[in-house]
């Protein structure tokens, strides 16, 4: 069985070309050296560019064999002879950049075919279609959904009714969005469940009882919403993830939340209802955020952390609970040091 290259090979490119692409300046090497396509250092050969940030891999740079290197210039001199360098302000944000020219096709796949409906794919007739737009089989868009130009809809997806779907989207496959407005280049990911329910429920001895989920969800222009991610729309008022934000795969968002503009939300990561995230803030993974808190305007919090109260903007914050991570870390110093005591004693 022969293996498949789900990307193609990209064209040769002179070095003078990626430097121009990465907004970096050749420091060695010849600029019209040709470029054959991209590696991971331990695999680089003759032809390939690689990139250099991390000093874990100081070992894998020091050994390459690629044609060029994307560096910073803190690492230039790290760079091995014979292989040409280009210095750069931020090597992956770099590597980004060139990556994006030589392989546009893997920054939101597309079928290179012209657009076109499955006759395979449901759609009411009270449903809006711009020029353009592709819907692929066994897809199901409701009554009154409105669907913008160059918008492409995977398989099975559902796009229920009244929803309002902008420009230049990808809604993947087994998608399922309702009481949701999206706006333009806003790319889900298969899986992705937005507009169901919020959780919300009047407990008391006799039952629960249900109260009724009556808002929105709002997404707006350049966000990525990752794998199998569930977004509730809001009790009373809408839930809004903010323009640019990008959040991984398996992300619960709650009702009434509010993610603010360019936020990063790593994998795992649950927001209970009402609760805000002001602009740029960035989340790792598997960290809870407590209902009707709100974190600051680029404010980080570490990975497995608990945020249960309002964190302050611009500050880096780890632990249960989260605080400050100077903080954090002495408290872990400290019980390390405990602990060692009392298994010596």
């Amino acid at each position: 069985m022969s293996e498949p290259n789900f990307f193609k090979t990209p064209d040769s490119v002179s070095l003078r070309d990626i430097a121009s692409w990465a907004e970096a300046e050749i420091l060695r090497g010849d600029e019209t050296l040709v470029v054959t396509g991209v590696a991971p250092l331990e695999d680089a050969g003759s032809g390939t560019l690689v990139f250099f940030d991390n000093t874990a891999y100081l070992d894998e740079l020091q050994a390459t064999t690629a044609a060029a290197c994307l560096v910073g210039r803190k690492h230039k001199d790290k760079v091995p002879d014979g292989v040409a360098v280009l210095v750069c302000a931020d090597a992956y944000r770099s590597w980004a950049k060139v990556l994006a020219r030589l392989f546009p096709e893997a920054m939101v796949p597309k079928d290179t075919a012209a657009a076109a409906i499955s006759d395979r794919a449901v759609i009411d007739p009270a449903a809006a279609l711009e020029e353009n737009v592709t819907v692929e089989a066994g897809a199901v868009i409701g009554a009154g959904a409105e669907v913008g130009a160059g918008t492409v809809i995977r398989a099975n997806a559902v796009i229920g009714q009244g929803v309002k779907i902008g420009r230049d989207c990808v809604i993947g496959p087994n998608c399922t969005v309702q009481f949701s407005v999206l706006g333009n280049r806003v790319y889900l990911h298969p899986g992705v469940c937005c507009g169901q329910d919020g959780f919300g429920y009047a407990m008391g001895p006799q039952g629960h009882l249900k109260v009724p989920q009556v808002g929105r969800v709002i997404i707006q222009d350049d966000v990525e919403i990752g794998a199998n991610t569930t977004i509730d729309r809001g009790a009373n008022r809408d839930t809004m993830i903010g323009e640019g934000t990008k959040i991984d795969n398996q992300v619960q968002i709650g009702h009434n939340v509010v993610v603010g503009r360019h936020c990063v939300l790593v994998s795992q990561v649950g927001l209970s209802g009402s609760c805000t995230l002001e602009d740029f803030v960035a989340i790792g993974g598997q960290t809870g955020v407590r209902g009707h808190v709100t974190i600051g305007m680029g404010a980080q919090v570490a990975a497995v952390s608990v945020v249960s109260d309002d964190l302050p903007a611009g500050g880096r914050y780890g632990g249960t609970p989260a605080k400050p991570v100077k903080q954090w870390f002495r408290e872990v110093a400290a019980l390390r040091k405990l602990a060692e005591r009392g298994g010596g004693s």
